[in-house]
């Protein structure tokens, strides 16, 4: 019985997903604060294929206990929801139980501090673009999450407009995050939560620049380190003498780096900048001094850069990626045995016809000297094409896995890509009869 590559793939596909349907994801959800089960809350299946998609929701029992029925053999994000606040936490592929933890929630924590407040200048011509970012931890004991509607507070340069904003928790990808403006005149607050671990607000602006300008970074809380970074063309002054010291910055030459260390509410961190001049692109401050970044390593690093993707959770696929392409590979191997196996039996047929009919590819008709036998050549290019197809087809199911492709584009360019496929195996089972015939 002859399958068509095609059919193949699809029983395979069909295979996988009725093995994986039955598998099971069991759960435990416990508070974080007080150490017992969290009883009751909700717990949200969430599906990572193309985008992230809800396939399932449930709540905790008296135990914390949960399960769902995984509807396929890929990785998963489980998503609870306590007291208005979501947590997460990865079930990889394989996976038959999973652990979340949430924490309780205050208005109002004591233990909020700032690790770095950085601010970041570029100028070019009659436009200033700066980005400010806040690395804040939450140590609280025990353990909650600070969550009220001035959660996050800070100031911008008077006349800035606010062009990107995001924020991040520990482990997660950056979401994006509007600040809300306050009755003060640029002040500005997020209403994002503060998990306990470190949470960080990254705000990218740009105002009307005449060449110099003095800022009031009008700090609202302690910070390890207030960090201020322009371009070494441009020119930097502190309002006040001693509150500020130069470092250098060996993985940013170019940059002039401003560092007050341990401030204190209130203390003058004012400042005047002038000139023009534009950041390297590309940094990595993860040497050298108090890290400016403190763990945005990898981020853009332009003013107004940075956003990631929208999902305030764990990257779901960095880790997990290669279970998909394995799961490809597996496929397309099968697809390779089928095709192998046509070839090894259409070889075996040729071989078994009488000896008188075999042609004898040793004939002056294939000079050496002229490149391979024809029937070598036709099969070297049917194997080539071949390899080429699968080549093809594994790269529009990964774009297809990645949503980079709609539905529509991707039915269209398998259904060419299968029968295309079809047409070069038959070719190539039929390529030994077409061989030339002995003189």
């Amino acid at each position: 019985m002859k399958l068509s590559p095609k059919i193949l793939v699809a029983a395979l596909a069909l295979f996988c997903g009725a093995s994986a349907s039955a598998q099971t994801l069991n759960g435990t959800l416990t508070n974080g604060t007080t150490g017992k089960p969290a009883a009751g809350d909700d717990v949200i299946l969430i599906k990572l294929a193309q985008g992230m998609e809800e396939a399932a929701r449930t709540k905790a029992d008296a135990s914390g206990h949960f399960s769902f029925n995984l509807p396929d053999a890929g990785p998963h994000l489980i998503r609870a929801v306590h007291q208005g606040v979501t947590y997460h936490s990865m079930a990889p592929p394989g996976s038959n139980s999973v652990e979340v933890q949430v924490f309780d929630v205050s208005k109002k924590l004591a233990n909020i501090s700032v690790t770095a407040d950085v601010l970041r200048f570029q100028a070019q011509g009659n436009q200033l673009q700066g980005t400010r970012l806040f690395a804040v931890n939450n140590t609280s004991t025990p353990p909650r999450t600070q969550l009220n509607d001035q959660n996050f507070e800070f100031y911008l340069p008077d006349g800035a407009r606010i062009v990107d904003s995001s924020a991040e928790t520990a482990g997660g990808q950056p979401l994006k995050t509007d600040p809300v403006p306050q009755k003060e005149k640029n002040r500005y607050a997020f209403n994002f939560p503060l998990r306990p671990g470190q949470t960080l607000f990254q705000v990218g602006f740009e105002l009307p620049y005449s060449g110099e300008l003095s800022v009031d970074p009008k700090a609202l809380y302690p910070a390890q380190h207030f960090v201020v970074m322009v371009p070494k063309t441009m020119q930097f002054a502190a309002d006040a003498a001693g509150g500020f010291e130069s470092r250098a910055n060996p993985k940013e030459p170019g940059t002039m780096v401003q560092v007050a260390s341990n401030t204190e509410l209130g203390q003058q961190l004012g400042f005047k900048i002038s000139g023009t001049g534009t950041l390297n692109e590309g940094r990595d401050d993860s040497d050298g001094g108090p890290s400016a970044d403190n763990g945005t390593a990898g981020r853009d690093s332009r003013p107004g850069g940075g956003l990631g993707p929208p999902i305030d959770a764990p990257d779901p696929l960095e880790k997990y990626r290669w279970y998909i392409l394995g799961g490809f590979a597996v496929i397309l191997a099968a697809g390779a045995f089928y095709i192998t196996t046509r070839s090894r039996s259409a070889d075996l047929r040729y071989t078994e016809r009488p000896l008188a009919t075999i042609p004898d590819f040793a004939a002056s008709d294939t000079d050496v000297s002229d490149g391979p036998p024809k029937r070598q050549q036709g099969a070297g290019r049917s194997g080539l094409l071949l390899e080429a197809l699968k080549e093809e087809l594994f790269q529009l199911e990964v774009e297809h896995k990645q949503g980079s492709i709609s539905q529509a584009e991707y039915e269209r360019a398998r259904a060419a890509l299968d029968q295309t496929l079809e047409r070069a195996i038959k070719r190539g089972a039929s390529l030994p009869q077409k061989a030339p015939a002995r003189d």
